[in-house]
């Protein structure tokens, strides 16, 4: 086998950073774990036609080699061989190894950031133990490192992560200590991603004027891993920068003299390719160049040392130091007028002094603003007794000054009112000027990045997320450290929550009121309705409410609908207990503590003394005029339900079929009687106070009470006991009715049982 020593060779300095790693065979075959022994022995075996120089380069290092190679056998007692395949390619440690830093680092090419890559480990045949991979935040483990069937090696398949971004890229692998009593071993092979970007720069117009920024688009396949620094070159005739903007590469150009110009761009890149058949790392990519027509404006340009100038009362009564290009006509000691457009009388931006020459062909001056004024609105014309002499650009801007402050909760729209309500996240627009050069900072609140955020000279918009456990009840907001006299204002959340945690109790368990739909039948006595509140159950860990405003709203009826008292209780107020966050914050003397009894409100009739289907009618609601959006209603009806109703009813019967024993056929048929019974009516359990068509009594009946012909002695007479039946109509509305009787009884007088039936007349009071 050869191994190409002749690969000690560096890295041009003109094709690499500082930090280019070097690139040779002698750094992987220490890395692979060959002793001094062998790179000797490999000295011998070199082919003939390259001995000259191989062996050159034998020489100079063989002096350093056994150290590094001892190094090296001491770092990798575990493998014998690693292989990495990617797509169809196999990068092997006894190969593909170059030199980072005077650290071997095994190479392998990749052209995506998460690349998925077939690992296969050869352990030391002294190495009996399992071997793992030690897992790290640079890639996945989609396969476990597994032993193969025929013992010899592992295999393992695992994805990276943003090779571009990675850093310090490397393997750890670990065996347990053998039962020699040897302490545990591992190794780390240190990988290095190499992978080939290429650019592409057509510019549909080459036409450049002095002075004037021009920006293009370069093409590239992998614009990620081209190093941008966004800082100009300085003294070309073209001068550039590259920057990146979503993903695009773009190349802005600043021409500095005039006539037909090579633009010469020097791209680097974040990680190296292979140059040399792959003996070389490269950071430097091929040049860009391109000619340019750079034409030259009717007024010569000169450039200034500084872009951004605030227009304050320093800068408009002093003047700020400025360094200025020759204008090889200037006059020592003489002001000179500058204006936004070439034409006489224009308006005064600033007054430049002239105060001495520079050695590099510049002039040292005073400029006393007067003027705000943008690069992008127009030029600026250095006039000379009302003639344009030059021209220049920079900007004027304002003191940065704050107009107006904007929130926007979630959901909703822009408002000027700044209160903002624990754990809340919000944008907050600050409106005014020159806001665009401002170092804002919130008091002990977090900035949270968005994509939707604005900033410009007249608007920034920040999203801010206010702490749970904030203690502050105003967050200012400072600009370098000095307070602008806006603020936040921290005010507790007051949101109606579910009425969920208001219970009721009226003879049971307590019960939530929001579980209560409809009419709630209770067959037994009220002692006492009692409302209990829940204050755990108001304030989450995922949400806050804030106190709870109530208002309830009692009536009592009778069974017949009539009122019979009516209650309202006013803001009624339930803060949340100690588990929440904000409990510090809740403390208030109006807290409701303990539970309302219903009875200690009413006055006219207490829950217990009232008649059987009276109504208690409850409505529980937020009050209103203590938030901002709509709350919650419950509405509870309580009636008092009874199965059965005992009374004394008077009837007239009429028409009765009488049969006594010893009558023959059907018996016989009675004038108008006088029944007096005490009755047993049942209510329909499924409706309220709806009685059942039939009754149940028992009482005294005279038989032809009302029989005015005393003479007649057809008629029988009598007082009778009897048990009856009776059949009513349904309609409720009636007045009158007409029942029908069935029963049966003792005549006092004869002394012989009876039974009846027939129709009778009721009267309803």
């Amino acid at each position: 086998m050869y191994f190409p020593l002749s690969g000690f060779g560096r890295v041009k300095p003109e094709n690499r950073p500082t930090d280019a790693p070097e690139a040779g065979g002698l750094a992987y075959f220490c890395a692979a774990g060959r002793g001094a022994g062998q790179v000797k022995a490999l000295g011998i075996a070199v082919s003939l036609r390259r001995f000259s120089l191989d062996f050159l380069g034998l020489l100079l290092v063989a002096g350093g080699l056994r150290p590094s190679c001892a190094r090296a056998q001491a770092g990798a007692p575990l493998l014998r061989e690693l292989a990495l395949r990617t797509d169809t390619v196999s990068y092997h440690l006894s190969r593909h190894v170059l030199a980072m830093k005077g650290e071997p680092h095994l190479y392998f090419t990749y052209r995506r950031d998460d690349e998925t890559a077939d690992l296969l480990v050869y352990p030391q045949p002294d190495v009996r133990k399992p071997l793992r991979l030690v897992r790290s935040a640079d890639f996945q483990l989609l396969d476990s490192l597994t032993l193969a069937a025929d013992g010899t090696h592992y295999r393992a398949k695992l994805r990276f992560r943003d090779l571009t971004a990675a850093q310090f890229l490397r393997l750890t692998f670990t065996a347990p200590a053998d039962s020699a009593g040897r302490p545990p071993l591992s190794q780390t092979v240190d990988l290095l991603p190499v992978t080939r970007t290429t650019l592409e720069f057509r510019p549909t117009d080459t036409e450049l004027f002095v002075g004037e920024e021009k920006v293009f688009d370069i093409g590239s396949n992998n614009p990620k891993n081209v190093r941008t620094t966004g800082e100009w070159t300085r003294g070309q005739d073209i001068d550039y920068r590259l920057t990146q903007e979503k993903g695009q590469l773009r190349l802005h150009v600043l021409p500095n003299n005039v006539g037909t110009r090579i633009l010469t761009v020097r791209p680097q890149t974040e990680k190296p390719f292979l140059t040399d058949n792959n003996r070389r790392l490269s950071y430097a990519l091929p040049p860009i160049r391109q000619d340019f027509t750079v034409k030259a404006s009717r007024l010569r340009f000169l450039s200034v040392d500084k872009k951004e100038i605030t227009l304050v009362e320093a800068t408009r009564r002093q003047g700020v130091e400025l360094i200025l290009d020759n204008g090889r006509t200037f006059d020592l000691r003489r002001t000179y007028r500058i204006e936004d457009q070439e034409e006489p009388g224009g308006e005064l931006i600033a007054e430049l002094y002239i105060r001495q020459y520079l050695t590099n062909d510049r002039v040292l001056c005073w400029l006393r603003v007067y003027n705000t004024h943008r690069q992008t609105d127009s030029y600026l014309y250095i006039k000379e007794n009302d003639q344009a002499k030059y021209v220049t650009n920079f900007n004027i801007s304002p003191k940065t000054t704050i107009s107006g402050l904007s929130v926007r909760h979630r959901g909703g729209d822009w408002t000027s009112n700044n209160n903002v309500n624990p754990g809340e996240t919000v944008d907050v627009r600050l409106d005014g000027e020159s806001l665009q050069r401002a170092r804002f900072h919130f008091e002990d609140v977090q900035v949270v990045p968005s994509d939707s955020s604005i900033r410009s000279d007249a608007s920034v918009v920040y999203r801010v997320q206010i702490p749970l456990t904030s203690d502050k009840k105003r967050i200012n907001i400072f600009n370098a450290g000095q307070p602008t006299g806006f603020a936040l204002a921290v005010r507790e959340f007051q949101r109606p929550h579910p009425l969920d945690f208001v219970s009721i109790t009226f003879g049971e368990s307590p019960r939530p009121v929001t579980r209560f739909n409809g009419p709630i039948l209770y067959d037994r006595t009220i002692s006492d309705v009692v409302f209990g509140f829940n204050a755990a159950g108001i304030d989450t860990e995922q949400q806050l409410y804030g106190k709870q405003y109530l208002t309830f709203d009692i009536r009592t009826q009778n069974s017949k609908g009539e009122l019979i008292e009516m209650r309202t209780i006013d803001n009624i107020v339930v803060c949340p207990d100690g588990t929440s966050v904000r409990a510090a914050f809740y403390q208030d003397k109006q807290c409701q503590v303990g539970n309302i009894s219903l009875n200690n409100l009413l006055s006219a009739r207490k829950t217990h003394d009232l008649d059987d289907w009276s109504t208690i009618i409850i409505t529980v609601r937020h009050t209103q005029s203590q938030y901002t959006e709509p709350g919650f209603t419950q509405k509870l009806e309580l009636v008092l339900k009874r199965k059965m109703k005992f009374d004394i009813d008077v009837s007239f019967p009429g028409g009765l079929l009488t049969r006594k024993p010893g009558d023959t056929g059907f018996g016989s048929f009675g004038g108008i009687s006088l029944a007096m019974l005490g009755q047993l009516s049942f209510y329909h359990p499924e409706k309220i106070n709806r009685l059942r068509p039939y009754k149940v009594g028992a009482g005294f009946v005279a038989l032809n009470a009302f029989n005015l012909n005393s003479s007649d002695t057809s008629v029988e007479r009598d007082l009778g006991i009897v048990i009856l039946g009776s059949v009513y109509p349904t309609r409720r509305e009636a007045k009158l009715s007409f029942p029908l009787y069935l029963g049966g009884g003792w005549l006092l007088s004869r002394g012989k049982p009876f039974f009846l039936l027939g129709p009778g007349i009721g009267v309803r009071l």
